[in-house]
């Protein structure tokens, strides 16, 4: 009986272990950060094509999302897609798009690429949901030479 015990209390430790590292990983990612690898060349010249970035999650979940912010969202038209853009609008601000007025609604952003001419954004698809966007870029990491920080509120209308 006292093996048993031992053997049922040992993997009982284990389990409990695991159970705790998965927990914190699973929050690490969740709340803390991700790296992401940009293609593309809607943020040109912010961004390029395979720059890898940094981005955190912290922002997301606290609602601290601010215009000027580089966020990594889901695609409106394609959830299977991420997209990288910018903040350009938030709750309450008023946009030209083409020959109207949009108003920016609650829980909402208003994201654009950095390259007007070449980036499908808010101008298509118009308002994001909050819901949709995953993290808030903080640095470029590769390529090394181009390594830097972003800072925030970078976008002046």
């Amino acid at each position: 009986m006292t093996l048993l015990s031992s053997v049922l209390s040992r993997c009982l430790r284990a389990t409990g272990f695991l159970v705790q590292s998965v927990a914190i990983a699973y929050c690490v990612v969740e709340f803390g950060g991700d790296l992401v690898i940009c293609s593309g060349s809607s943020m040109e010249p912010t961004i390029a094509s395979n720059d890898i970035l940094f981005t955190e999650h912290i922002s997301v979940h606290m609602n601290r999302i601010r215009r000027g912010d580089i966020v990594i969202a889901k695609c409106p038209n394609n959830p299977q897609q991420y997209i990288c853009k910018r903040v350009v609008g938030v709750h309450g601000d008023q946009l030209i798009s083409g020959l109207f007025v949009q108003r920016i609604p609650k829980g909402h952003v208003w994201l654009e690429g950095d390259n007007k001419e070449n980036s499908t954004d808010s101008r298509a698809y118009g308002p994001v949901p909050l819901g949709l966007v995953r993290g808030r870029a903080v640095c470029r990491l590769y390529p090394y030479r181009n390594a830097t920080f972003f800072r925030d509120n970078t976008f002046s209308q």
